[in-house]
């Protein structure tokens, strides 16, 4: 694969070549990253917390690029699966998982004064950018989407909470993912 054809691959594939290619992946990041920061600083506010999330959710992506399924959706959409998990889990612990980049070896990088100033001046650009695509979902679909891709909760559990068969969870969250799909297919021009 040439650099042309790298730059005109999709993310599927991207993520599929990226084993063999290093610069498949270099590229997914470059396509993501800023609306990646953009969420996670929207969610965090804070430009730090913001980075170290971002770091550990591309290494998780890098580590887990095989087990990517473009049938079950967008890459975009799974990439931000996964910053969800971290966000939470970050949440939960009071501070940001690093194993995925200690396993690559990558090291911690020290945020400069002029790093934190751009995550801040990246999401301020993209605010009007609703990176989740959940916001204004009906708030069925939202509700069992989060609970199920982002808490990564069983649909039986999220049908006990709700009080309905895991068939209306199930139902919901292929529905939700549908629009959320259909959205960033809209946004990357298909």
């Amino acid at each position: 694969m040439g650099r042309l054809e790298t730059t005109a691959a999709s993310d599927a594939e991207l993520l599929r070549d990226c084993g063999e290619r290093p610069e498949a992946f270099g590229l997914f990041y470059r396509r993501h990253v800023e609306a990646l920061l953009a969420y996670l600083h929207r969610r965090t506010g804070r430009a730090e917390l913001a980075a170290d999330l971002c770091a550990e959710t591309f290494a998780r992506a890098l580590e887990r690029h095989a087990q990517f399924d473009p049938q079950r959706g967008p890459a975009r959409a799974w990439l931000f699966m996964l910053a969800g998990g971290l966000l939470v889990d970050s949440f939960r612990r009071g501070q940001v998982e690093q194993r995925a980049r200690r396993r690559l070896g990558l090291p911690a990088r020290e945020l400069t004064d002029r790093d934190l100033e751009r995550i801040e001046e990246i999401a301020e650009a993209r605010s009007g950018d609703p990176a989740g695509l959940v916001a204004d979902l009906p708030p069925e679909q939202r509700e069992a989407v989060l609970a199920r891709i982002v808490d990564e909760r069983s649909y039986a559990e999220i049908a006990d909470e709700l009080k309905v068969s895991q068939t209306v969870v199930r139902q919901r969250v292929s529905r939700g993912l549908s629009t959320v799909r259909a959205r960033l297919q809209e946004r990357e021009g298909r």
